[in-house]
């Protein structure tokens, strides 16, 4: 039997990438994996730790020592480090700064970009992120690049908080939103940009239902930009 295609969903923090994902992977069948979850993982637990992010080697040894386990949930990817389920504990706005910080270090990126390829391996997978198409995959057979105005993705991203109980005014998510998208998109390892050969699908003014739609289109049409 032939191997399955991996398909590579990139996007900036609330252009829908994780919702999207998990809907095509379901539509077709496929294994979701957020490899933001990874980050936010590492990120979570250096601050627990008190890891100074400054400290690359720290870092580093810091993601070879801990046990990441991501697993199929009943609405969402679970996330267990060293058995303790942080699925949760990592949705938090301090868990995404966080997350932000080490994935600018080289030394995080290095080794879960491997555990990110070894987990899609086998095929038959929707990984979404940051750099999926650009360089944990660069030869995936589909890639998609999702975006949103600022405002959109602010307000999808405060429903988000809502629906979890946590409370932020949309005037500090806007400005989050825009510092990570600053942070993502210049950091020297790997920043945030479309693959040369993504379609890119603008969010705005679409539901998750009408993106997956086109998504599923695209790949069923074997659809190249």
């Amino acid at each position: 039997m032939s191997r399955r295609p991996v398909i590579a969903i990139d996007g900036p923090a609330g252009a829908g990438k994780s919702t999207v994902a998990r809907a095509l992977a379901r539509r077709l069948g496929y294994v979701h994996i957020d490899s933001g979850a990874m980050y936010r993982a590492v990120g979570l637990v250096a601050c627990e730790r008190g890891v100074d992010i400054g400290d690359t080697r720290a870092l580093g040894a810091l993601v070879d020592a801990i046990g990441l386990e991501l697993s199929a949930g009943p609405n969402r990817q679970r996330v267990l480090v060293d058995g303790r389920d942080v699925t949760g504990a990592i949705r938090t706005p301090l868990a995404g700064e966080w997350a932000s910080r080490v994935a600018a270090v080289a030394a995080v990126r290095a080794r879960l970009v491997v555990r990110q390829r070894a987990l899609a391996a086998s095929g038959g997978v929707v990984m979404d992120g940051r750099d999926i198409g650009t360089t944990v995959f660069p030869d995936a057979e589909y890639k998609f690049f999702l975006t949103a105005s600022r405002d959109v993705r602010a307000r999808r991203r405060e429903r988000d908080l809502a629906a979890s109980g946590a409370v932020e005014s949309l005037a500090s998510i806007r400005a989050a939103i825009e510092e990570r998208d600053r942070r993502d998109e210049q950091r020297v390892h790997s920043p945030l940009r479309p693959a040369a050969d993504a379609i890119v699908v603008d969010t705005t003014a679409l539901t998750s239902d009408e993106v997956v739609d086109r998504l599923v289109a695209a790949v069923k049409g074997g659809a190249r930009p």
